[in-house]
């Protein structure tokens, strides 16, 4: 009997010790998808200003190397913050509402396919990051290690 109390004590005890560590690196897996894409992005921008300026001048938006600049600080920065989990529920907000607003502004021709999915896939990551804002950084990060 002693033994089958003390093998389920060890099964027990490697279920939740598994459990731990998949409750500490989903979320950083989790953030580091979720940055990929800004990074990536303002990457981009950085390679090709030229052409990004002219894509937020055909959408009209005013002054278009403030909102050039805006993007790639909100990209990069956001996205580097995102990925060590520093001040993560404020940076996931602000990435939330960055995605919204260009999902509005530059890709609201929902008629063209193309933009639909463009459109679909920024509300689908605001979502995500929304979780970040409910539940936090998770363990593997700087906001755990500062204590929040």
């Amino acid at each position: 009997m002693s033994t089958t109390i003390t093998a389920s004590r060890i099964s027990s005890t490697s279920a939740t010790s598994t459990n731990g560590a998949l409750s500490a690196t989903i979320p950083l897996i989790a953030r580091l998808m979720l940055a990929a894409i800004f990074i990536v992005s303002g990457a981009g921008k950085i390679a090709e200003p030229a052409g990004t300026l002219g894509y937020i001048t055909s959408v009209g938006l005013p002054v278009p190397m403030l909102a050039y600049i805006a993007a790639l600080a909100v990209e990069i920065v956001g996205g580097l913050l995102l990925v060590v989990g520093y001040r993560t529920r404020v940076v996931a907000a602000v990435l939330a509402v960055f995605s919204v607003i260009s999902a509005l502004a530059f890709h609201h021709a929902l008629g063209d396919q193309n933009q639909l999915f463009h459109f679909l896939k920024n509300i689908a990551l605001a979502g995500g990051l929304l979780q970040v804002v409910a539940f936090g950084a998770g363990t593997l990060s700087l906001d755990a290690r500062r204590g929040e």
